[in-house]
């Protein structure tokens, strides 16, 4: 994916445990403090977007929500990152939106272009596995049909 789709590398790469780490200390440190800048939490939250465990991008699209919400002219920075973290966690619908109001207001957007290819892809393909789920269980119907017709005429 990366190599046909250079510009949504951010789906593949996640940050190391230490480059994770450094972001998440300085986000408590200064939540510690009372406050977290929002450039702080927006950095923790991309961290947390690009990690491959869902309960990061799940705790990391819970705060760029936050950002979203409360720092209106910060909403076009969140816009990529929500999109990109609800991809990672299978939402595709909610990265759908999240990325046509950023391909909106940016419609050369690489990145947004990119990410949008992936999501119709992974739609495509869970719509395959859906009919290839339906398909199998339609076969296994019949078959079980069949063998109580038989049965039911000896």
């Amino acid at each position: 994916m990366a190599v046909d789709l250079p510009y949504a590398a951010d789906a593949e790469f996640s940050l190391s445990f230490d480059e994770l780490e450094v972001l998440r200390l300085q986000y408590e440190k200064e939540l510690a403090q009372g406050h977290a800048t929002t450039q702080t939490k927006f950095n923790y939250s991309w961290g947390l977007v690009k990690s491959p465990a869902k309960e990061h991008q799940v705790e990391g699209v819970r705060l760029l929500q936050d950002i979203y919400r409360s720092e209106p002219q910060r909403r076009r920075e969140c816009l990529y990152y929500l999109a990109l973290g609800h991809y990672k966690m299978g939402n595709f619908e909610d990265a759908r939106k999240f990325n046509s109001l950023l391909l909106e207001k940016e419609p050369s957007n690489l990145q947004a272009q990119s990410l949008e290819t992936l999501i119709d892809r992974a739609v495509a393909r869970d719509g395959y596995i859906g009919m290839a789920l339906v398909g199998g269980a339609a076969a296994v119907g019949t078959l079980l049909l069949a063998s109580l017709v038989r049965r039911s005429r000896k």
